[in-house]
């Protein structure tokens, strides 16, 4: 995503971009992102540093695209060279943005994330070169302490090119039924009763998507909508999975997924060893989806007394695999 965004926004007329990064040396000021048509654009970097002082201060926004495990850090790192009129802002809200930005920013930091990732993309070489394989129909957005709202929804939607709409509440963007529900049922049905000999192959995650997945899925679509309802959050711009899949049940939706050509090349998280394949237990869909996404969701759903079995029970195989 940093990748991706990065080549977007530095496109748009009168748009500087910066990188703040561990990684300096590894990035070219000018790298290639190709995008679905089949055209290439360049991403054009003013300044990379790995230093927050060379970069944060000057900066009118902050755009973090980083793993939840390194959110909090960063927002750590870079708060003692915030202004007041600095607006931090996230590529996704269910890492635990806002979260960590109440705890640890002031009260009226401004901020913004997005309920989902703006774009489906997938590093080819980094720092060099990107794909960016899709686009949202929309992007939902929840802002707090920005004045004009619409204003900013408009500089955003011509920033990343795509519809915005405004959220009420961040728990719209925090709890998501996207990654943190859509990953970790998936994984588990793939790998529950794994015997831990290696698979021949690495198989695709969507592409050959289950039905079994789907029922599963559902059941916990459910039980997060019940939270929903207990926090009295708006569901307005939060679609249940078989209406985000335009599928009335769990076979429609095996099919839709399997269907959609943006997501077909994309593999498991699985590692190659000798003999084969084998599950990745330090991918994202584990490190992320389990230990932040989804325990967001548990935590805020036990303390409700929310009826959560198929969530928890989801959740305490990944987190022991992720603890292991």
């Amino acid at each position: 995503m940093g990748h991706t965004s990065a080549a977007v926004l530095s496109n748009r007329e009168g748009v500087i971009v910066d990188l703040l990064t561990h990684n300096p040396e590894k990035w070219n000021k000018e790298y290639l992102v190709n995008l679905p048509s089949g055209e290439r654009i360049t991403g054009k970097l003013n300044m990379i540093s790995c230093n927050p002082e060379a970069l944060v201060p000057n900066a009118d926004w902050i755009f973090l695209c980083l793993p939840a495990t390194q959110v909090e850090k960063e927002l750590l790192r870079i708060k003692p060279y915030l202004t007041p009129e600095t607006i931090v802002g996230s590529v996704v809200g269910n890492t635990g943005f806002f979260i960590y930005c109440h705890k640890h920013l002031k009260a009226n930091s401004k901020l913004f994330s997005f309920q989902r990732v703006p774009y489906i993309s997938r590093i080819v070489e980094y720092g060099k070169e990107a794909n960016l394989l899709g686009y949202r129909d929309r992007l939902i957005m929840a802002i707090e302490n920005i004045e004009d709202r619409d204003s900013f929804r408009k500089q955003v939607e011509f920033l990343f090119g795509e519809e915005t709409v405004l959220a009420d509440s961040f728990y719209e963007v925090t709890l998501s039924n996207s990654n943190p529900i859509l990953h970790t049922g998936r994984v588990y049905t793939m790998w529950k009763d794994w015997d831990g000999k290696p698979y021949e192959r690495c198989s695709l995650f969507y592409k050959e998507w289950t039905k079994e997945a789907s029922e599963l899925e559902i059941e916990m679509d459910k039980e997060f909508f019940m939270l929903l309802e207990k926090l009295n959050v708006s569901t307005e711009h939060i679609e249940t999975l078989l209406d985000h899949y335009e599928s009335t049940d769990a076979e429609g939706m095996t099919n839709k997924i399997r269907s959609i050509e943006s997501l077909s090349t994309i593999l498991s998280p699985m590692k190659q060893v000798e003999g084969g394949w084998v599950p990745d237990f330090e991918s994202r869909y584990f490190t992320e989806d389990f230990s932040f996404g989804l325990r967001n969701i548990i935590n805020l759903a036990i303390k409700k007394n929310v009826k959560c079995s198929s969530l928890l029970k989801v959740y305490k195989w990944g987190e022991k695999l992720v603890k292991e």
